[in-house]
């Protein structure tokens, strides 16, 4: 179907879950978003890649990041790359499963990357079209991709220019990746809200 990442062959019946080309799972802080991705990981019954964005800028995220490593599963690769998702995606095999965790903080990455005098249009731009590369990369490679991203158009607008440039880039991105994701789903409180496609299984 031109414009959209096409489903994935089903899976055994034995308790193995049909993964999407894409899914996208959007939501707050502490929504429930990292842990409904990696069960659907989980359950997917592929080889899963995680593909984690953070940088350890200080040493709560450091730890953050540790407690996170300590809890992936040792059968899933990771790929630490807060910049070059078509890279990571070069490493990735045909048949792979990347759980893409998360937008948020690439986007923060592709921000605090450009000059610091960068005008605000230009770095949103900068960031969508470096967005439409990966995306580009994606839909060319045989593999699937579960996307973690917050949802930021809730909240107050920043009183800060560089605050709105990173919402306003960030919304877009989510918006990118939804328009070509098979499913797409809002956690609130922990529990997942479709917004394209079936809920699922919990």
């Amino acid at each position: 179907m031109p414009g959209r990442l096409h489903r994935s062959t089903r899976g055994d019946p034995g308790g193995r879950l049909d993964v999407a080309r894409l899914i996208l799972i959007l939501g707050g802080a502490r929504s429930g978003k990292s842990r409904l991705a990696e069960q659907l990981a989980r359950q997917s019954g592929r080889p899963v890649v995680y593909l984690a964005t953070a940088t350890p800028g200080d040493d709560e995220m450091r730890q953050r990041i540790g407690v996170h490593r300590a809890n992936r599963p040792q059968t899933w690769n990771t790929i630490e790359e807060p910049i070059d998702l078509p890279a990571a995606l070069d490493q990735t095999a045909p048949g792979d499963l990347v759980l893409l965790d998360c937008l948020t903080l690439w986007v923060s990455n592709l921000l605090l990357d450009g000059p610091s005098d960068e005008p605000p249009a230009v770095a949103s731009g900068r960031i969508v079209e470096y967005s439409e590369r990966f995306i580009a990369v994606l839909q060319g490679r045989d593999i699937s991709m579960i996307a973690v991203s917050n949802e930021v158009g809730m909240g107050i607008v920043p009183s800060y220019e560089t605050g709105r440039t990173y919402r306003d880039a960030l919304g877009q991105v989510n918006q990118m990746l939804a328009d070509k994701a098979d499913s797409v789903y809002l956690m609130v409180a922990g529990l997942p809200l479709p917004l394209k496609d079936e809920p699922p299984d919990s």
